[in-house]
């Protein structure tokens, strides 16, 4: 039987999800295809975290780069936006000569879009940093490593962690693009109920989606209090 395809009924009547009762809402399919609903949610979760954290690697040298040389700011910030203007369409199929039919291709693909968010929220959280902090923490004898990591970081972090929430937000939505190549998570599933007009599947897959997006937000809030203390009593 394939994949994404409603089963027929059964001796007992027709399931929820038979071709002759093709159902939004159907726990049966739930428990019939947990593993398969089970093994897309891994597969999304694993490729929009491990694609937002490539992306804060390769955007945080950038934004460096782009502060610390103004002149280069507007090249950083052009190509980090062309990127994102790349339809995924033809961005993916683009990689796959390089990476091949695999979940880096689609890696790869997401975290350079979230370069565009990552980027200017980095930039602009490290700009937000008081100029008389920074004469202070020189004057009080810190190297520029040193002011970096103990002074403007926390105090960037608030705007990074919004630009984080963002890119996470939108690497969930855009992760299920990658069943173009089909390492999509939950957007194979989604294609899958499209072409077959499987509404459990599709339904299923899509609040399982919207579900993760409002999580992976959650839990980065969580992150966010518990490294800014010192926010917890302010309204933005």
């Amino acid at each position: 039987m394939e994949a994404g395809t409603p089963v027929a009924s059964s001796a007992d009547g027709p399931s929820c999800y038979s071709r002759v009762t093709n159902e939004w809402i159907c726990g049966q399919y739930l428990s019939d295809r947990s593993q398969e609903i089970v093994d897309a949610t891994v597969q999304h979760v694993g490729i929009t975290v491990v694609s937002v954290l490539l992306g804060l690697v390769i955007a945080f040298p950038l934004a460096l780069l782009a502060r610390r040389l103004p002149r280069l700011e507007s090249l950083v910030l052009g190509v980090t936006t062309g990127i994102y203007t790349i339809p995924s369409l033809a961005l993916f199929p683009l990689l796959v000569p390089f990476t091949g039919l695999t979940p880096t291709t689609v890696v790869i693909g997401l975290a350079l879009y979230a370069l565009t968010i990552l980027v200017r929220s980095q930039l602009e959280g490290l700009r937000a940093v008081p100029e008389e902090v920074r004469e202070s923490a020189v004057g009080l004898g810190y190297s520029r490593r040193k002011l970096l990591v103990r002074i403007e970081l926390p105090l960037a972090l608030p705007v990074m962690m919004a630009g984080l929430r963002v890119a996470t937000v939108s690497t969930v939505a855009l992760t299920t693009v990658g069943s173009l190549v089909a390492y999509g998570g939950l957007g194979n599933l989604i294609r899958d109920g499209v072409s077959t007009n499987f509404r459990a599947e599709l339904l299923t897959a899509s609040v399982i989606c919207v579900l993760l997006a409002v999580a992976l937000d959650v839990v980065l809030v969580l992150t966010q209090r518990v490294l800014t203390p010192w926010t917890r009593g302010v309204r933005t």
